[in-house]
């Protein structure tokens, strides 16, 4: 590090912030940097990557601020720094760069460009030297500054002809063609053959939760009544409960195992995570009504709305995975530590649950805190009740967990996201629905409100990213998302604002990002910057894609408002994916999701009467205590509703009393006063 601060001194990013005393000479992405690798005749040196990224400290520690590497960067290149997080759409068109050029990809993602963005180079990681074949930055450095003032004609061929590609792949992915019940029955059988029948979970190492693989098999459940579709989805939750990869003192998942028993995490937590999974441990206890799902849910918005919760109401980012310079070390517990802190009863129940060892599970006398027992398993052999063993242990957990709030804590990236709040105000409306619990209907509220006050400009369109000020255009995952989570909210509060915010988000959304030429959803806006393509997104990774979900949202806003245009223009984005679809169902499980809601039965619940009436609630409360994925549900209390769904207007209460309207895939049932003839009617519906 130096003294002297380069230019990313006044970023509001934490990630480039990191970076803001390198010797490296950093900008940020800006015209300032393109123009003077322009006029300097320099190419351009792109390091993309992201605060809580371990590889990412690596190689900033070995070559960033070394002062060696830094000049000869310097000297060769104009250098910027990008956070991936905050310019998603600069990341998501040189990854896929690194991934074609290189068939892998990931972070730090490492491009050399053209002063015209075009890259000729892709990588991730490099060492400072080259060893076991692969480069090391001292060596590249020399190499391209080689190539760029001896082969300059190669290397721009080489730019034009990837640019290029990347042109033609866009048109590539308008495959259209026909989706239907044999497509999810396809990527059904894809995550039948991907599943890890011994671990729980898909692949091998390492392993990600893919939550919305488990959001999918559970829909497919639903429709198909196929058993194997929920067993999947138990195993994977329960093995994810129990492993190393769950924070058992503090909550909340870590982002994946390094290998396949999901003993060993790569200790980065990310917001994302916990609102997916939090997601599907609430639908698999709709589904099961198993409370361990429903403890754990509890317990990730504890760790969310304690940790990951700003004062004013939006939620943080991710936590890093290092501590003190290295991996894990906040979450890593020696022998002595546990025998020092705990009672010798206390000991005996926690070493039988937990895997600890002298001489640590993890290397040098420490331990991954991880389960080789359930709960259920250990109360039958300790002939315990299995509510007096959790309290038991949740008394070790607060003993071990004040200990461990004592300890260095790993660096929390407290920039805020519309698009990962969106997700985790959908979850936090799913846990509404079952916990019944005011904390949460503020937490999700108070978010709604933060964001759409704090992060969209004069006229009314969203901001990426808020850290101080609120910045940064808005892509399209922040539209789906923030939309999703609007119209979640709306069905357990049913406060008109969430609804009608959704549908001008929605508006605003498809007039800046819908192809008018082909359909289908842009990842940017219309008026947004030039890049070197302008990308559609339909892969869905380790976040679902933002055409996956604001077909979803499309859907669901037709049948409650009636707009028959948001049907058409949602069967537009599956007619003109059909074909990729098709050909990689396991790379479009979210879109397997919307496609499921679409192909029905459809069931529409209109409720008339007022929001405080108990007869309302019980309504309600029969409606959510069950997984049932394809309905949409609204309240019609007085005549406000009319102006937003004008077919609401002839629905009436019978009696005075509190009367459900039903309809299956546009067949009307008799209204009733009844909460169970509801039910009935939905399963007969099915």
């Amino acid at each position: 590090m130096i003294d002297r601060p380069n230019h990313l001194v006044s970023e509001k990013s934490p990630y480039l912030k990191q970076h803001a005393y390198n010797p490296v000479d950093w900008y940020p992405w800006c015209d300032q940097a393109f123009r003077i690798a322009e006029r300097l005749d320099k190419p351009i040196f792109l390091s993309i990557g992201y605060s809580s990224c371990h590889w990412c400290h690596v190689m900033s520690q070995e070559s960033f601020e070394d002062l060696t590497v830094a000049e000869l960067m310097n000297d060769v290149f104009v250098c910027i720094k990008v956070d991936r997080e905050e310019r998603p759409d600069i990341d998501q068109i040189y990854m896929t760069v690194c991934q074609l050029m290189t068939r892998r990809g990931g972070w730090p993602l490492t491009i050399i460009l053209a002063p015209d963005k075009k890259p000729f180079f892709a990588a991730t990681y490099l060492p400072k030297r080259g060893n076991f074949g692969q480069i090391g930055m001292i060596e590249l450095i020399s190499r391209i500054k080689d190539l760029w003032i001896n082969n300059r004609k190669e290397l721009v061929s080489n730019a034009e002809g990837i640019t290029n590609y990347l042109k033609q792949r866009q048109f590539g992915i308008h495959e259209s063609g026909e989706l239907n019940e044999s497509t999810l029955d396809a990527a059904y059988k894809s995550l039948v053959d991907e599943f890890d029948l011994q671990n729980g979970g898909f692949g091998s190492s390492p392993k990600f939760p893919n939550p919305h693989y488990l959001l999918y098999l559970l829909r497919y459940w639903h429709r198909k009544g196929v058993a194997n579709a929920l067993d999947m989805v138990e195993t994977t939750l329960k093995a994810l409960r129990l492993g190393g990869i769950y924070d058992h003192i503090g909550f909340g998942f870590h982002r994946y195992s390094t290998d396949a028993q999901w003993f060993v995490p790569h200790f980065e937590k990310m917001l994302y995570d916990q609102a997916l999974l939090l997601l599907v441990f609430i639908e698999a206890y709709q589904a099961t009504a198993k409370d361990e799902y429903a403890y754990t849910a509890r317990e990730i918005l504890e760790y969310v709305l304690r940790d990951m919760t700003s004062p004013e109401g939006g939620f943080y980012s991710a936590e890093d995975a290092d501590s003190e310079g290295e991996e894990g070390k906040f979450y890593l517990w020696t022998m002595d530590e546990l025998k020092t802190l705990l009672t010798k009863e206390e000991i005996g129940l926690f070493f039988g649950i937990f895997d600890i060892r002298e001489s640590g599970n993890f290397g040098k006398g420490r331990n991954i805190l991880h389960m080789i027992s359930s709960l259920e398993d250990a109360s039958s052999i300790l002939g315990m009740q299995i509510e007096d063993l959790r309290q038991d242990l949740d008394k070790i957990r607060e003993k071990l967990f004040k200990y461990r709030s004592m300890r260095t804590r790993p660096v929390k990236d407290d920039k805020i996201l519309a698009d990962w709040n969106g997700l985790m105000i959908v979850a936090l409306a799913r846990a509404i629905q079952i916990f019944d619990e005011p904390k949460y209907v503020d937490a999700a509220c108070k978010a709604v409100s933060f964001t759409l006050e704090k992060m969209r400009d004069p006229d009314k369109r969203l901001l990426h990213r808020y850290r101080e000020v609120a910045g940064i255009q808005a892509n399209l995952d922040d539209y789906a998302f923030m939309i999703w989570g609007l119209i979640e909210l709306y069905e357990v509060i049913f406060d008109l604002r969430y609804l009608r915010a959704a549908l001008d988000l929605n508006r605003i959304m498809l007039d800046h990002f819908w192809d008018k030429d082909a359909g289908g959803l842009f990842f940017a806006p219309d008026d947004g910057e030039s890049l070197i393509v302008r990308q559609k997104e339909i892969y869905d990774g380790a976040l679902p894609s933002g055409n996956s979900v604001a077909i979803f949202n499309m859907l669901r806003l037709y049948h409650i408002t009636g707009n028959s245009e948001l049907k058409e223009m949602a069967n537009v984005i599956f007619r003109i994916f059909a074909g990729s679809i098709t050909k990689q169902p396991l790379g479009h499980v979210m879109f397997m999701c919307a496609l499921d809601f679409a192909l029905g039965p459809i069931s529409e619940v209109a409720i008339v009467g007022s929001s405080k009436s108990a007869e309302t609630m019980e309504m309600l409360k029969a409606l959510r205590i069950k997984f049932m994925p394809n309905k949409v549900i609204i309240l019609v209390d007085g005549d406000e509703f009319y102006h937003i769904a004008e077919f609401t207007r002839d629905l009436k209460q019978l009696d005075g009393r509190s009367t459900a309207y039903i309809c299956i895939n546009h067949e009307c049932k008799l209204p009733t006063h009844e909460p169970e003839k509801i039910l009935e009617l939905l399963r007969e519906g099915r």
